[in-house]
């Protein structure tokens, strides 16, 4: 049974007697069994759902290059893997290399064996049978009534992470250089009412920066957005390669929202997707949301972090930017980090170009 709840970002697929019939390694001439079209077909209506498609496959490596080669296929899955080692070590790397959780992977796959490897070396992966599959559709998070535009571009972009994954492989000088060379922009902005979907996909899909794992409630956002006491600033990204959309998002209680005037920022949330790691755009818009805070005259920063090795990425960025625990050793589950908004502050990176602006 699949949970009404599951957020599914990429849904991995076995090859062999599951996404065509017989194995083929086996096959004669050294071509692909053909693709069952209705798999096919699933594969597409997930993707315009935003759903990503991988494989996992314990095959030889021929096969894996006569998928590559093959038109048809080959632009419908990212970060494939085939090789022999078990199917639960293919998962980890597919999440490592689409930058993506394991929870929010799915396996399909015709073998109860390797259903039953993941489920025990992978416990927060959902494992399905081919004939379970069509059963992702009916998810309430692939509704396409409420898919922000993000969603319904999102395997769009990730071909071009593919294409800059590409250039970079080939790019001659330092990967400081290279992201210079791909003309990063990001504009940070307070939200309008038009940003609340995303805001809301953002706060639930996020967990590598995401700092305190909120849940946020549509409505509740929507007065937040024109409310003197809360502060909603959001990030887009564009370089030469296209754009990624609305990346980054904070919710913010203000000071003299709560303790009266000159009170510390509260910063219930910041996130950030998973597509801007490693990039810098976090470090930007966590350096123009303390500068907001200081041209505020709010005296300092808070922010709930949870701690787990899911945002430990945020958690050093944080401690980067100069924000440290209030209470020593706490082993809650959120702990408050923070920081005074005096003194000097890390430097954006030099390879982004930061446009500021209000809401439009």
């Amino acid at each position: 049974m699949i949970p009404d709840d599951a957020m599914v970002k990429c849904v991995v697929w076995d090859l062999d007697d599951t996404l065509w019939d017989g194995i083929a390694l086996e096959s004669p001439d050294g071509t692909l069994p053909t693709p069952r079209p209705e798999v096919l077909q699933l594969i597409d209506r997930l993707a315009a759902c935003g759903v990503l498609s991988s494989v996992a496959s314990r095959s030889g490596p021929s096969v894996l290059a006569r998928l590559r080669a093959d038109a048809e296929l080959s632009g419908r899955f990212f970060a494939p893997q085939v090789a022999w080692h078990d199917k639960s070590e293919s998962l980890r790397r597919i999440a490592g290399e689409l930058r993506i959780g394991l929870a929010s992977l799915v396996l399909v796959d015709d073998s109860p064996y390797e259903r039953a490897e993941v489920r025990a070396a992978l416990p927060e992966v959902l494992t399905l049978a081919p004939e379970d599959a069509p059963g992702l559709l009916d998810l309430p998070a692939l509704d396409p009534a409420g898919l922000t535009e993000e969603s319904r571009g999102r395997v769009a972009r990730y071909r071009d992470e593919a294409r800059r994954k590409e250039a970079e492989g080939t790019f001659e000088g330092s990967r400081e250089d290279f992201l210079r060379w791909c003309g990063m922009r990001v504009r940070m902005r307070p939200a309008q009412h038009a940003d609340v979907p995303r805001i809301v996909e953002l706060a639930a899909r996020t967990h590598r920066l995401n700092s305190s794992g909120i849940e946020l409630d549509a409505a509740a956002v929507r007065s937040m957005v024109d409310a003197p006491d809360w502060f909603l600033p959001v990030a887009e990204l564009t370089d030469r390669f296209g754009t990624y959309g609305m990346v980054g998002t904070a919710v913010v209680a203000v000071a003299g929202s709560e303790n009266g005037a000159d009170a510390a920022w509260d910063v219930r949330l910041l996130t950030l997707s998973c597509r801007v790691a490693g990039r810098g755009v976090s470090a930007a818009f966590l350096r123009w949301l303390l500068e907001r805070a200081r041209a505020a005259d709010a005296p300092a920063v808070r922010t709930p972090v949870r701690i787990g090795a899911d945002n430990m990425e945020l958690r050093l960025l944080l401690r980067q930017f100069g924000f440290r625990a209030e209470q020593d050793g706490a082993a809650a589950p959120l702990v408050t980090f923070a920081r005074a908004t005096d003194g000097p502050l890390p430097e954006a990176p030099a390879w982004i170009e930061c446009e500021y602006g209000a809401a439009s």
